[in-house]
Protein backbone atom coordinates (compact mmCIF):
# COMPACT_ATOMS: atom_id res chain seq x y z
CA UNK A 1 0.00 0.00 0.00
CA UNK A 2 2.83 2.02 0.90
CA UNK A 3 4.49 1.53 -2.33
CA UNK A 4 1.13 2.37 -4.45
CA UNK A 5 1.03 5.26 -2.45
CA UNK A 6 4.32 6.70 -3.29
CA UNK A 7 3.37 5.66 -6.89
CA UNK A 8 0.89 7.71 -7.44
CA UNK A 9 2.03 10.81 -5.37
CA UNK A 10 4.80 11.06 -7.28
CA UNK A 11 3.73 10.30 -10.78
CA UNK A 12 2.60 13.62 -13.00
CA UNK A 13 -0.60 12.10 -14.15
CA UNK A 14 -2.66 9.73 -12.32
CA UNK A 15 -6.21 8.72 -12.13
CA UNK A 16 -8.54 7.48 -9.66
CA UNK A 17 -11.02 4.86 -10.47
CA UNK A 18 -13.61 3.21 -8.15
CA UNK A 19 -16.31 1.52 -8.16
CA UNK A 20 -19.18 -0.63 -5.46
CA UNK A 21 -16.19 -1.85 -3.74
CA UNK A 22 -16.10 1.89 -2.35
CA UNK A 23 -19.54 2.56 -2.42
CA UNK A 24 -21.73 -0.18 -1.08
CA UNK A 25 -20.86 0.41 2.44
CA UNK A 26 -23.14 2.53 4.97
CA UNK A 27 -19.66 4.80 5.13
CA UNK A 28 -19.42 4.82 1.37
CA UNK A 29 -19.37 8.61 1.17
CA UNK A 30 -16.70 8.69 3.39
CA UNK A 31 -14.54 6.10 1.06
CA UNK A 32 -15.48 8.69 -1.94
CA UNK A 33 -14.39 11.75 -0.59
CA UNK A 34 -11.61 10.19 1.10
CA UNK A 35 -10.48 9.39 -3.05
CA UNK A 36 -10.85 13.23 -3.33
CA UNK A 37 -8.87 14.50 -0.72
CA UNK A 38 -6.18 12.66 -1.96
CA UNK A 39 -6.47 13.41 -5.58
CA UNK A 40 -6.43 16.90 -4.21
CA UNK A 41 -3.66 16.77 -1.79
CA UNK A 42 -1.51 15.21 -4.69
CA UNK A 43 -2.37 18.04 -7.33
CA UNK A 44 -4.31 15.59 -9.40
CA UNK A 45 -7.40 17.61 -9.63
CA UNK A 46 -8.51 20.09 -12.82
CA UNK A 47 -5.50 17.94 -14.53
CA UNK A 48 -5.55 15.97 -17.97
CA UNK A 49 -5.24 11.94 -16.93
CA UNK A 50 -6.10 12.85 -13.57
CA UNK A 51 -9.15 13.07 -11.23
CA UNK A 52 -11.52 11.20 -9.49
CA UNK A 53 -13.38 8.78 -11.93
CA UNK A 54 -16.90 6.92 -10.87
CA UNK A 55 -17.07 3.69 -12.60
CA UNK A 56 -20.93 3.44 -13.21
CA UNK A 57 -22.68 -0.37 -12.34
CA UNK A 58 -24.51 0.32 -15.88
CA UNK A 59 -24.35 2.32 -18.69
CA UNK A 60 -25.84 6.09 -18.58
CA UNK A 61 -26.18 6.32 -14.87
CA UNK A 62 -24.39 9.39 -15.16
CA UNK A 63 -26.32 10.47 -17.64
CA UNK A 64 -29.67 9.68 -15.34
CA UNK A 65 -27.74 11.46 -12.44
CA UNK A 66 -27.51 14.71 -15.04
CA UNK A 67 -31.26 14.42 -15.48
CA UNK A 68 -31.85 14.51 -11.76
CA UNK A 69 -32.58 11.24 -10.79
CA UNK A 70 -31.72 12.12 -7.91
CA UNK A 71 -33.68 13.50 -4.71
CA UNK A 72 -32.80 16.85 -4.42
CA UNK A 73 -31.49 17.83 -7.52
CA UNK A 74 -33.45 19.08 -10.69
CA UNK A 75 -31.16 18.81 -14.00
CA UNK A 76 -27.29 19.47 -13.71
CA UNK A 77 -27.28 18.96 -10.36
CA UNK A 78 -28.98 22.49 -9.56
CA UNK A 79 -30.41 21.81 -5.80
CA UNK A 80 -33.96 21.90 -5.19
CA UNK A 81 -33.98 23.78 -2.03
CA UNK A 82 -32.07 26.47 -4.11
CA UNK A 83 -34.86 29.54 -4.34
CA UNK A 84 -33.75 31.03 -7.86
CA UNK A 85 -33.07 27.47 -8.95
CA UNK A 86 -36.80 26.44 -7.77
CA UNK A 87 -38.32 29.86 -9.55
CA UNK A 88 -36.43 28.89 -12.76
CA UNK A 89 -38.01 25.17 -13.03
CA UNK A 90 -41.46 26.82 -11.83
CA UNK A 91 -41.48 29.50 -14.19
CA UNK A 92 -40.55 27.22 -17.34
CA UNK A 93 -42.98 24.11 -16.12
CA UNK A 94 -45.73 26.39 -15.42
CA UNK A 95 -46.23 24.44 -11.76
CA UNK A 96 -45.75 24.94 -8.60
CA UNK A 97 -43.24 22.57 -6.91
CA UNK A 98 -42.50 21.50 -3.81
CA UNK A 99 -39.33 22.27 -2.11
CA UNK A 100 -37.99 19.74 -0.32
CA UNK A 101 -36.04 16.78 -1.63
CA UNK A 102 -37.59 13.29 -2.39
CA UNK A 103 -36.79 10.03 -0.88
CA UNK A 104 -34.05 7.08 -1.92
CA UNK A 105 -34.56 3.81 -2.94
CA UNK A 106 -33.72 2.69 0.01
CA UNK A 107 -35.90 5.38 2.47
CA UNK A 108 -39.23 4.61 -0.50
CA UNK A 109 -39.39 1.02 0.50
CA UNK A 110 -39.48 1.83 4.38
CA UNK A 111 -42.18 4.31 3.63
CA UNK A 112 -44.37 2.32 1.97
CA UNK A 113 -43.75 -0.37 4.94
CA UNK A 114 -44.75 2.15 7.44
CA UNK A 115 -47.68 3.64 4.77
CA UNK A 116 -46.65 6.90 3.99
CA UNK A 117 -46.13 5.91 0.53
CA UNK A 118 -49.11 4.02 -1.23
CA UNK A 119 -48.41 4.52 -4.88
CA UNK A 120 -45.23 3.31 -6.52
CA UNK A 121 -44.43 3.83 -10.21
CA UNK A 122 -41.14 1.80 -11.25
CA UNK A 123 -39.48 2.38 -14.06
CA UNK A 124 -36.52 -0.04 -15.50
CA UNK A 125 -36.01 -1.04 -11.76
CA UNK A 126 -36.26 -4.71 -10.22
CA UNK A 127 -36.00 -3.99 -6.32
CA UNK A 128 -36.85 -7.34 -5.72
CA UNK A 129 -33.67 -8.17 -6.51
CA UNK A 130 -31.50 -5.31 -6.45
CA UNK A 131 -32.38 -3.96 -2.80
CA UNK A 132 -31.54 -5.25 0.56
CA UNK A 133 -33.20 -7.54 3.15
CA UNK A 134 -35.41 -9.39 0.20
CA UNK A 135 -37.79 -10.27 2.78
CA UNK A 136 -38.57 -6.89 4.17
CA UNK A 137 -39.27 -5.57 -0.13
CA UNK A 138 -41.68 -7.91 -0.63
CA UNK A 139 -43.83 -6.95 3.03
CA UNK A 140 -43.64 -3.23 1.93
CA UNK A 141 -45.19 -3.86 -1.68
CA UNK A 142 -48.07 -6.19 -0.30
CA UNK A 143 -49.02 -2.90 1.46
CA UNK A 144 -48.71 -0.72 -1.39
CA UNK A 145 -52.30 0.00 -2.82
CA UNK A 146 -51.32 0.49 -6.52
CA UNK A 147 -47.77 -0.18 -7.94
CA UNK A 148 -47.45 0.45 -11.91
CA UNK A 149 -43.99 -1.07 -13.35
CA UNK A 150 -42.61 0.09 -16.95
CA UNK A 151 -40.11 -2.62 -18.30
CA UNK A 152 -38.90 -4.36 -20.91
CA UNK A 153 -39.81 -7.57 -19.47
CA UNK A 154 -41.24 -9.07 -16.81
CA UNK A 155 -39.32 -9.62 -13.42
CA UNK A 156 -39.65 -10.48 -10.09
CA UNK A 157 -41.32 -7.30 -9.11
CA UNK A 158 -44.04 -7.68 -11.57
CA UNK A 159 -45.48 -10.05 -9.62
CA UNK A 160 -46.48 -7.51 -7.36
CA UNK A 161 -47.29 -4.57 -10.63
CA UNK A 162 -50.91 -3.95 -10.65
CA UNK A 163 -50.19 -2.78 -14.34
CA UNK A 164 -47.27 -3.12 -15.93
CA UNK A 165 -46.03 -0.95 -18.96
CA UNK A 166 -44.06 -2.24 -22.02
CA UNK A 167 -41.23 -0.09 -22.65
CA UNK A 168 -38.51 -0.11 -25.63
CA UNK A 169 -34.74 -1.19 -25.22
CA UNK A 170 -32.10 1.05 -26.15
CA UNK A 171 -31.84 -0.33 -29.78
CA UNK A 172 -35.37 0.67 -30.30
CA UNK A 173 -35.75 4.18 -29.92
CA UNK A 174 -33.24 7.61 -30.07
CA UNK A 175 -31.38 9.34 -27.46
CA UNK A 176 -28.30 10.34 -25.53
CA UNK A 177 -26.20 7.89 -23.15
CA UNK A 178 -23.75 10.04 -20.82
CA UNK A 179 -20.81 8.21 -19.55
CA UNK A 180 -18.45 8.76 -16.25
CA UNK A 181 -16.00 11.27 -18.72
CA UNK A 182 -19.20 13.52 -18.79
CA UNK A 183 -18.84 12.88 -22.60
CA UNK A 184 -22.83 12.73 -24.00
CA UNK A 185 -23.21 10.15 -27.05
CA UNK A 186 -26.25 10.00 -29.78
CA UNK A 187 -28.03 6.60 -29.69
CA UNK A 188 -29.97 5.99 -32.83
CA UNK A 189 -33.24 4.01 -32.86
CA UNK A 190 -31.47 0.43 -34.93
CA UNK A 191 -34.69 -2.38 -35.04
CA UNK A 192 -38.42 -1.95 -34.45
CA UNK A 193 -39.94 -2.49 -31.15
CA UNK A 194 -42.29 -5.30 -30.69
CA UNK A 195 -46.22 -5.23 -30.16
CA UNK A 196 -47.38 -2.24 -28.40
CA UNK A 197 -43.69 -1.00 -26.45
CA UNK A 198 -42.95 2.58 -26.41
CA UNK A 199 -40.26 4.84 -25.08
CA UNK A 200 -39.51 5.74 -22.16
CA UNK A 201 -40.62 9.22 -22.89
CA UNK A 202 -44.03 8.74 -24.70
CA UNK A 203 -45.14 6.72 -21.96
CA UNK A 204 -44.75 9.36 -19.53
CA UNK A 205 -46.23 12.28 -21.90
CA UNK A 206 -49.22 10.21 -22.85
CA UNK A 207 -50.00 9.53 -19.14
CA UNK A 208 -49.78 13.30 -18.51
CA UNK A 209 -51.73 14.09 -21.01
CA UNK A 210 -54.63 11.40 -20.14
CA UNK A 211 -54.28 13.37 -16.61
CA UNK A 212 -54.75 16.93 -17.76
CA UNK A 213 -51.33 17.97 -17.36
CA UNK A 214 -49.49 20.52 -19.84
CA UNK A 215 -46.47 21.01 -21.46
CA UNK A 216 -45.99 17.38 -21.82
CA UNK A 217 -46.42 17.43 -26.09
CA UNK A 218 -42.55 16.60 -27.07
CA UNK A 219 -42.60 14.68 -30.63
CA UNK A 220 -39.18 13.58 -30.06
CA UNK A 221 -36.47 12.88 -27.84
CA UNK A 222 -34.71 15.59 -29.69
CA UNK A 223 -37.05 18.23 -28.62
CA UNK A 224 -36.35 16.77 -24.73
CA UNK A 225 -33.16 17.66 -25.33
CA UNK A 226 -33.86 21.04 -26.22
CA UNK A 227 -36.05 21.73 -23.42
CA UNK A 228 -33.13 20.53 -20.95
CA UNK A 229 -30.39 22.83 -22.61
CA UNK A 230 -32.84 25.72 -21.67
CA UNK A 231 -33.17 25.14 -18.66
CA UNK A 232 -29.71 23.13 -17.31
CA UNK A 233 -26.19 25.45 -18.08
CA UNK A 234 -23.97 22.69 -18.12
CA UNK A 235 -26.16 20.86 -21.21
CA UNK A 236 -26.58 24.42 -22.75
CA UNK A 237 -24.97 24.41 -25.96
CA UNK A 238 -26.12 20.20 -26.28
CA UNK A 239 -28.45 19.23 -28.82
CA UNK A 240 -28.90 16.43 -30.73
CA UNK A 241 -28.54 18.29 -33.94
CA UNK A 242 -24.91 18.88 -33.16
CA UNK A 243 -24.02 15.48 -31.93
CA UNK A 244 -25.78 13.82 -34.81
CA UNK A 245 -23.06 16.10 -37.25
CA UNK A 246 -20.37 14.03 -34.74
CA UNK A 247 -19.46 16.97 -32.26
CA UNK A 248 -17.84 15.01 -29.31
CA UNK A 249 -19.48 16.80 -26.55
CA UNK A 250 -18.13 16.65 -22.77
CA UNK A 251 -20.07 19.09 -20.33
CA UNK A 252 -20.18 21.74 -19.22
CA UNK A 253 -20.87 22.76 -22.75
CA UNK A 254 -22.52 26.45 -21.72
CA UNK A 255 -23.88 27.35 -25.32
CA UNK A 256 -24.02 26.46 -28.60
CA UNK A 257 -20.35 27.53 -29.94
CA UNK A 258 -18.58 25.75 -26.69
CA UNK A 259 -16.63 22.63 -27.53
CA UNK A 260 -17.38 21.39 -24.43
CA UNK A 261 -15.23 20.40 -20.95
CA UNK A 262 -12.59 18.23 -21.48
CA UNK A 263 -11.84 17.73 -17.88
CA UNK A 264 -13.25 19.30 -14.73
CA UNK A 265 -11.81 22.06 -12.31
CA UNK A 266 -9.15 23.33 -14.69
CA UNK A 267 -7.56 26.54 -12.52
CA UNK A 268 -10.03 26.30 -9.65
CA UNK A 269 -12.96 24.62 -8.55
CA UNK A 270 -16.67 25.86 -8.97
CA UNK A 271 -16.44 26.57 -5.16
CA UNK A 272 -13.22 28.44 -5.33
CA UNK A 273 -10.47 26.50 -2.84
CA UNK A 274 -10.83 22.81 -2.86
CA UNK A 275 -12.87 21.92 0.71
CA UNK A 276 -11.28 18.64 2.64
CA UNK A 277 -13.08 16.34 4.21
CA UNK A 278 -12.21 14.89 7.01
CA UNK A 279 -13.55 10.82 7.66
CA UNK A 280 -12.94 8.61 10.69
CA UNK A 281 -13.16 5.00 10.55
CA UNK A 282 -16.73 3.52 11.77
CA UNK A 283 -17.07 -0.30 11.69
CA UNK A 284 -19.46 -1.78 10.24
CA UNK A 285 -22.78 -2.44 11.91
CA UNK A 286 -22.29 -6.31 10.97
CA UNK A 287 -19.89 -8.07 12.72
CA UNK A 288 -18.96 -11.62 12.88
CA UNK A 289 -20.22 -12.74 16.79
CA UNK A 290 -20.55 -16.55 17.77
CA UNK A 291 -24.16 -16.64 16.31
CA UNK A 292 -22.63 -15.31 13.01
CA UNK A 293 -19.18 -15.80 13.10
CA UNK A 294 -18.73 -15.61 8.91
CA UNK A 295 -18.77 -12.12 6.40
CA UNK A 296 -20.88 -12.22 3.06
CA UNK A 297 -20.09 -10.06 0.21
CA UNK A 298 -21.66 -9.85 -2.75
CA UNK A 299 -21.34 -8.60 -5.58
CA UNK A 300 -21.40 -9.45 -9.52
CA UNK A 301 -19.86 -12.01 -12.03
CA UNK A 302 -18.85 -11.27 -15.66
CA UNK A 303 -21.98 -13.08 -17.16
CA UNK A 304 -24.87 -11.94 -15.59
CA UNK A 305 -25.78 -8.30 -15.97
CA UNK A 306 -27.29 -6.67 -13.00
CA UNK A 307 -31.34 -8.14 -12.12
CA UNK A 308 -30.86 -10.56 -15.02
CA UNK A 309 -34.08 -9.23 -16.62
CA UNK A 310 -31.99 -9.78 -19.70
CA UNK A 311 -29.25 -12.15 -19.45
CA UNK A 312 -31.52 -15.04 -17.69
CA UNK A 313 -33.58 -15.32 -20.86
CA UNK A 314 -30.30 -16.20 -22.71
CA UNK A 315 -29.67 -20.30 -23.17
CA UNK A 316 -25.77 -20.56 -23.44
CA UNK A 317 -25.26 -17.88 -19.87
CA UNK A 318 -27.96 -20.42 -18.31
CA UNK A 319 -25.80 -22.94 -19.12
CA UNK A 320 -22.63 -21.67 -17.21
CA UNK A 321 -24.14 -19.65 -14.52
CA UNK A 322 -27.57 -20.24 -14.19
CA UNK A 323 -28.28 -20.99 -10.26
CA UNK A 324 -26.88 -19.21 -7.41
CA UNK A 325 -24.15 -20.15 -5.59
CA UNK A 326 -21.41 -19.02 -2.61
CA UNK A 327 -17.59 -18.93 -3.49
CA UNK A 328 -15.88 -20.00 -0.58
CA UNK A 329 -12.11 -20.88 0.90
CA UNK A 330 -11.53 -24.21 0.71
CA UNK A 331 -9.89 -24.10 3.74
CA UNK A 332 -13.20 -23.01 5.61
CA UNK A 333 -15.42 -25.60 3.63
CA UNK A 334 -13.33 -27.99 4.93
CA UNK A 335 -13.49 -26.82 8.47
CA UNK A 336 -17.34 -26.67 8.38
CA UNK A 337 -17.50 -30.19 7.19
CA UNK A 338 -17.97 -29.06 3.18
CA UNK A 339 -16.98 -30.30 -0.10
CA UNK A 340 -16.90 -28.09 -3.34
CA UNK A 341 -20.56 -28.88 -5.02
CA UNK A 342 -22.12 -29.59 -1.94
CA UNK A 343 -25.49 -27.55 -0.85
CA UNK A 344 -25.04 -25.20 2.35
CA UNK A 345 -27.34 -23.02 3.62
CA UNK A 346 -25.89 -19.23 5.03
CA UNK A 347 -28.28 -17.53 7.33
CA UNK A 348 -28.19 -13.51 8.55
CA UNK A 349 -29.73 -12.04 11.09
CA UNK A 350 -32.85 -11.25 7.79
CA UNK A 351 -32.70 -14.26 6.00
CA UNK A 352 -31.84 -17.79 4.45
CA UNK A 353 -30.45 -18.59 1.40
CA UNK A 354 -29.81 -22.25 0.02
CA UNK A 355 -27.26 -23.05 -2.38
CA UNK A 356 -23.55 -24.94 -4.08
CA UNK A 357 -20.62 -24.17 -2.56
CA UNK A 358 -17.83 -23.07 -5.14
CA UNK A 359 -14.13 -23.42 -4.14
CA UNK A 360 -12.04 -20.20 -4.73
CA UNK A 361 -8.91 -19.85 -2.66
CA UNK A 362 -9.12 -16.08 -3.27
CA UNK A 363 -11.49 -15.79 -0.69
CA UNK A 364 -10.17 -15.12 2.42
CA UNK A 365 -11.00 -17.46 5.53
CA UNK A 366 -14.24 -17.27 7.04
CA UNK A 367 -15.51 -15.23 4.34
CA UNK A 368 -17.92 -15.85 1.37
CA UNK A 369 -19.24 -13.82 -1.33
CA UNK A 370 -22.22 -14.71 -3.61
CA UNK A 371 -23.48 -12.68 -6.77
CA UNK A 372 -26.83 -10.44 -6.41
CA UNK A 373 -28.12 -11.33 -9.66
CA UNK A 374 -30.58 -14.68 -8.35
CA UNK A 375 -34.04 -12.91 -7.54
CA UNK A 376 -35.50 -14.84 -4.49
CA UNK A 377 -32.41 -17.14 -4.30
CA UNK A 378 -30.17 -14.32 -4.14
CA UNK A 379 -27.71 -12.47 -1.85
CA UNK A 380 -30.24 -9.67 -1.31
CA UNK A 381 -32.24 -11.76 1.34
CA UNK A 382 -29.18 -11.83 3.55
CA UNK A 383 -28.20 -8.12 3.25
CA UNK A 384 -29.42 -5.24 5.33
CA UNK A 385 -28.50 -3.17 7.76
CA UNK A 386 -27.85 0.72 8.50
CA UNK A 387 -27.24 2.52 5.19
CA UNK A 388 -25.03 5.51 4.09
CA UNK A 389 -26.09 8.80 6.28
CA UNK A 390 -25.94 10.72 3.34
CA UNK A 391 -26.24 8.49 -0.09
CA UNK A 392 -28.66 5.90 1.62
CA UNK A 393 -26.52 2.91 0.04
CA UNK A 394 -26.82 -0.08 2.00
CA UNK A 395 -23.78 -2.25 3.51
CA UNK A 396 -24.26 -4.86 0.00
CA UNK A 397 -20.34 -5.61 1.02
CA UNK A 398 -20.19 -6.72 4.43
CA UNK A 399 -23.35 -9.16 5.80
CA UNK A 400 -22.80 -11.72 8.97
CA UNK A 401 -23.88 -15.00 8.63
CA UNK A 402 -23.59 -18.46 9.63
CA UNK A 403 -23.20 -21.59 7.41
CA UNK A 404 -24.66 -24.99 7.75
CA UNK A 405 -25.50 -28.25 5.42
CA UNK A 406 -28.80 -27.43 3.85
CA UNK A 407 -32.04 -28.70 5.29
Amino acid sequence: MRKAARLYATKDKGGIFYSMGVTQHATGTDGVMSTANLAMITGKIGREGCGVNPLRGQNNVQGACDMGALPGDFTGYQKTNNPDVLAKFEQAWGTELPTNAGHTITEIVDDVDKNIVKFLYIMGENPLVSDPNTNHVKEAFEKANFIVLQDIFLTETSEYADVVLPAMVYAEKDGTFTNTERRVQLLRKAVKAPGVAKEDWRIICELAQRMGSEGFNFNSSAEIMDEIASVTPSYAGVSHERLERGDRIQWPCPDKESEGTKFLHKGQFTRGKGMFNVAHYIAPEDQPDETYPMILMTGRILQHYHTRTMTKRTAGIQEIVGDPFFEINPKTAEENGFSEGQFIQVTSPRGSVTAKAVYNKGIQENTLFMPFHYGDKGANCLTGGKVDPIAKIPPFKVCKVFLEEAK
